[in-house]
């Protein structure tokens, strides 16, 4: 057996290990989850990746693929690295300029799209993509009436495939064969919070190195489950999802549906699981809702076990015994409260929970803990193939975001930001030697670091403690530093809270937010009290939901100090968008974006104002839209 390197040779190995006789993936189609084995995988890679090369495609080549998690996108990332093509992931809700861009830019010559949308979306900035050859759609729901050459299935591809892998039985192994790590296998574009997206070159020994650095800390076996959720054109997926099925063996399991996804991860109960950040957010507040809906004795045996649940976690995190009564008590708490709601959550034979995309505030982690989920930190970047640093079993803080991996460091500089290197350091941003060398930062002793831009420190015990963004941390008037992520992440933490930028400046001597409620969560709150609302403007800015986010901030501000204590809200009249380009795909707010649209909110807060004037777009509940004046209220916190 030859020595692989690539992320197709490691799959090919594991097709001659297991064959027919053990499952790779499942997908839950109609109700009913199909599995499909590792020789059913094997067979589908091979014969999309012949017909890639029946098309014309190129050793070199750039692939854009665009859609939900499906077996087929699976499949034909395998396929088309296996020929030596680079990915191009881009986010299925990606609009049609930012395809363009991204297309543009990286030369992608075809493009792998699941459905009529991004089919819809290719075909409207068609004159932008020349050099695309193919879109080859695998979801041909809607396309039926589509006669467009352009347009190609991807079974139609697999057919070409099949009459190539006859007339050249071995081809496909030859072809993976040629396959180096060091070729690039994935361009992945950063959101970035400031100017157009940057492509990070990652390549086959970036992610087979990741996933081992994981297994050394997190072993992961052939009979644990995988369940894909997060988009797979981001690094969290690739390289906790597919870098692992390929390597170690994993199942992977798709979802019916974006809307069916909590259901399914009930249903297949992993034993690791990688949530962003925001997702660990929502199921906190999934979870208080739920609690406060339910029976009176649920809502006392809830109220009586969480803080013993929170005292036992302490003990664990402190490496500290409990004592015969705790231990006694947690046990009780698990059977009647914790263990349940883990079921519910999908979360029974959890081994390993991450979180990742941005620091988690230590509320929802010390949450999670008490519940009895072993949820760990990850702290990195694209440009470092994902995660660095990372928590240790009996090695965890809830500040912290762990420690550096098996053969990375981390440095910080005199300004506070943290840099990583380590051996999934990227291979440079494609066609941009400039911000390449902006990135990179070379030490005395002839190491390369990647600069994040993120402020932090390592304590005593050598755990990096994240912040907030080096440009995001705010110095006042009165010269104290606050960090704004800090304070948005524990707001968060309220159910009814969904976004907040917390705000300030040299000229301020105080800290005001932004606040925007949670709607599905406060509607029901409303709606639990009797409390009428037509729009999200008129919920927003009823005085009872006023005071239900005060008590919120108020509450956090008891934890912080008073140089960053909120001290001036408002309750927003509509979310933050990313199509609006007010946050990222990933949802990390772009301040500044922010700051502009939003400026004359935050001046009135700091000139004690007690409405603002603002013009909104309200959508009724039949679809309808108006453009409408309104005054919003401005509180003090």
């Amino acid at each position: 057996m030859y020595e692989a390197q690539t992320l197709p040779q490691y799959f090919s190995q594991q097709v001659q290990k297991y064959g027919s006789n053990k499952i790779a993936l499942r997908q839950k189609e109609f109700g009913i989850w199909r599995e499909y084995t590792w020789q059913d995988s094997y067979e589908n890679v091979k014969l999309f990746a012949l017909g890639l090369i029946s098309l014309g495609v190129q050793r070199g080549d750039k692939i854009c693929t665009i859609g939900d998690n499906d077996r087929q996108y699976l499949w034909g990332f395998l396929g088309l690295l296996a020929v030596g093509a680079t990915q191009v992931g881009i986010y299925s809700d990606a609009i049609p300029d930012e395809i363009a861009y991204m297309a543009g830019h990286s030369d992608s010559t075809f493009t792998l799209a699941k459905d009529q949308e991004q089919c819809d979306k290719m075909l409207e900035i068609r004159d932008q993509v020349p050099q695309i050859k193919k879109v080859i759609f695998w979801d041909d729901k809607g396309l039926w009436n589509y006669d467009d050459p352009w347009l190609i299935s991807f079974t139609e591809v697999q057919e070409l495939g099949r009459q190539l892998d006859e007339q050249e039985p071995d081809r496909f192994e030859t072809e993976m064969r040629l396959g180096q790590g060091v070729e690039t296998a994935v361009l992945c574009y950063t959101s970035g919070t400031t100017g157009l997206p940057k492509g990070a070159m990652l390549s086959h020994d970036n992610f087979i190195t990741s996933v081992d650095l994981f297994q050394q800390i997190d072993e992961r076996y052939d009979t644990d489950n995988h369940v894909s959720l997060l988009p797979m054109g981001w690094i969290g997926e690739l390289a906790l999802g597919i870098a692992p099925h390929v390597y170690a063996g994993i199942i992977m399991n798709f979802p019916e549906a974006p809307e069916t996804v909590r259901e399914n991860v009930r249903e297949i109960a992993p034993e690791g699981i990688l949530y962003s950040f925001r997702l660990w957010e929502n199921l906190v507040g999934i979870i208080q809702v739920r609690i406060n809906d339910s029976t009176w004795l649920n809502r006392k045996l809830h109220d009586f076990f969480l803080p013993i649940g929170y005292r036992m976690a302490d003990k664990r995190m402190s490496s500290d015994s409990a004592g015969l009564f705790l231990r006694f008590a947690y046990w009780l708490g698990d059977l009647t409260v914790f263990a349940p709601l883990r079921n519910q959550l999908g979360l029974t034979n959890i081994r390993t929970a991450y979180t990742s995309g941005s620091a988690l505030s230590p509320d929802v982690m010390r949450f999670f803990h008490a519940l009895g989920v072993n949820l760990k930190q990850v702290f990195g970047s694209t440009e470092v193939t994902g995660g660095l640093t990372l928590h240790r079993d009996g090695d965890i803080k809830f500040a912290s975001v762990g420690k550096p991996a098996p053969g990375a460091d981390v440095f910080i500089a005199e300004d506070g930001e943290i840099r990583l290197t380590g051996p999934t350091l990227f291979q440079g941003y494609y066609k941009n030697p400039e911000a390449t060398e902006e990135a990179l930062w070379e030490s005395e002793d002839g190491r390369t670091w990647f600069c994040t831009g993120d402020a932090g420190h390592i304590d005593e015990d050598g755990h990096l403690i994240y912040l907030d963004r080096v440009k995001d941390m705010i110095t006042l008037a009165n010269g104290e530093r606050f960090s704004p992520q800090f304070i948005q992440g524990r707001l968060k933490f309220s159910p009814y809270i969904r976004d907040v930028m917390a705000a300030g400046g040299p000229k301020r001597d105080k800290v005001v937010a932004l606040v925007v409620m949670d709607y599905g969560n406060v509607g029901n709150w409303a709606e639990r009290r009797g409390l009428g609302y037509t729009t999200f403007i008129d919920l927003s800015q009823k005085p009872e939901v006023y005071e239900l986010v005060q008590s919120a901030i108020s509450q956090v501000n008891e934890s912080l100090p008073p140089a960053g204590r909120v001290l001036r809200f408002v309750l927003m009249h509509k979310e933050f968008d990313a199509d609006e380009a007010e946050m990222t795909r990933s949802r990390k707010l772009r301040r500044g974006v922010l700051y502009e649209k939003y400026g004359d909110i935050i001046e009135a807060m700091y000139a004690g104002e007690d409405h603002v004037e603002v013009k909104a777009t309200v959508v009724y509940q039949d679809g309808t839209e108006s453009s409408v004046e309104t005054s919003i209220r401005i509180a003090s916190a």
